[in-house]
């Protein structure tokens, strides 16, 4: 590809009684997905808070797609009226949607490298950044206990717009999305919290994740509401 893949990641917020339409959606829509001319990588997504990444964290109010595009138009028609976002739309009381480019990756989601491997180059305004890892079972037990504090640290960071857990399976295979002010924002945490730093270490030693991927963003733009405010 001449330049970095398209990067779309909506987010949809449903009353109570529509969440068995959502469920239904999950379970459906992943063959109309495969037929979209241009994408090369999707995954429906249910949400959480992330705090504690157990199955107490799961959000049946907020559901969420990701997909990967190398043709831009296709994404745009996608995004502004394809058939699955209409389908979504149609029982949403809000939605969010951001649009990215990835400018770093590494690792593996579900034995593919869905953002190519870009290279990292520098940005400024706003980032974004999702981590997904397929967790160990003989090491599950220690990683929920080490997640809390990560967490609890996480929403006292100045320059957090929007953290939110997003996963294939309510247990197992987890991730977090955030957005941030600007790169500076991403790398405190990062780099400079102590919880999320000896959580980096433990990563390491422990072996918590069968499979892993970091990745992180330009963001393009960002549209709609997130839990009943804007982003």
């Amino acid at each position: 590809m001449s330049e970095e893949p398209l990067v779309l990641l909506q987010l949809w917020g449903v009353a109570g009684r529509s969440v068995p339409g959502a469920v239904r959606r999950m379970a459906t829509q992943r063959l109309q997905l495969r037929s979209q001319p241009g994408l090369t990588f999707a995954k429906l997504l249910g949400t959480g808070d992330g705090r504690t990444f157990t199955v107490r964290d799961a959000d049946p109010r907020h559901w969420a797609l990701l997909t990967v595009w190398d043709d831009e138009s296709a994404a745009g028609s996608f995004a502004d009226g394809g058939d699955v976002t209409r389908s979504w739309h149609s029982i949403a009381t809000e939605a969010l949607t951001v649009r990215m480019r990835p400018i770093a990756a590494r690792g593996q989601w579900a034995g593919q490298r869905p953002f190519g491997d870009p290279t990292p180059r520098p940005t400024t305004g706003m980032i974004a950044s999702i981590t997904r890892a397929r967790i160990a079972a003989r090491r599950a037990t220690s990683f929920w206990r080490a997640v809390p504090p990560v967490s609890a640290d996480l929403h006292q960071v100045q320059g957090l717009r929007l953290a939110v857990g997003i996963g294939e399976a309510p247990i197992g295979l987890q991730g977090t999305f955030s957005l941030w002010d600007s790169p500076a924002a991403l790398n405190d945490f990062a780099h400079h919290r102590e919880p999320h730093v000896d959580a980096i270490r433990r990563t390491a030693t422990e072996g918590w994740y069968a499979e892993e991927l970091f990745a992180r963003f330009e963001v393009l733009s960002v549209d709609g509401e997130f839990a009943g405010r804007p982003v």
